[in-house]
Formats: C-alpha cells, sequence, structure tokens
C-alpha cells in the first residue's frame, strides 16, 4: 500500500523516545491538511505516533508494518 505525501521523516535506527521528538518537529513543516511520512524500526512507535496524534490532533491516514519496519501517513490537523 502506497499513500501519497508531502513531506518526510526517517527515523530508522532511533529509539524512544527521538522519533516522537523529531516528529514533533518536522509536523510544524507540513501545511495542514498535507500528510507526512514516517519512516521508523522502533516498535514502541505503534503505540507513541498513535498517542501523538490523538493528543495533537493529527490523523493518522495509514500505517504498514514489515518485520523490520513501521512505516505511517499523518496528516496535519489545525
Amino acid at each position: 500500500m502506497s499513500q501519497p505525501y508531502d513531506l518526510e521523516l526517517d527515523a530508522r535506527g532511533l529509539f524512544c523516545p527521538e522519533p516522537v521528538m523529531m516528529l514533533h518537529n518536522r509536523i510544524t513543516e507540513v501545511p495542514e491538511g498535507r500528510v507526512l511520512r514516517v519512516s521508523a524500526t522502533d516498535p514502541s512507535t505503534t503505540r507513541d505516533i498513535l498517542r501523538f496524534c490523538d493528543f495533537l490532533g493529527h490523523e493518522l491516514v495509514a500505517q504498514q508494518h514489515t518485520e523490520t519496519e513501521y512505516v505511517y501517513y499523518i496528516r496535519r490537523g489545525g
């Protein structure tokens, strides 16, 4: 499954809390209503990114998982 996106964040190789800290900074560069693609290898992102979106009003549009990589598509809220 491939989703369209506007910007990308590569957080592969980083561990909690770094991916979400980087996401917090990068999402500000995405225009409201546009999509950020996040790639990560830390399994805790499955929990942390969902909470990030819920808490800050962003939409988790889609997510993909393989054995070694997690990919998230996040639409920036207002």
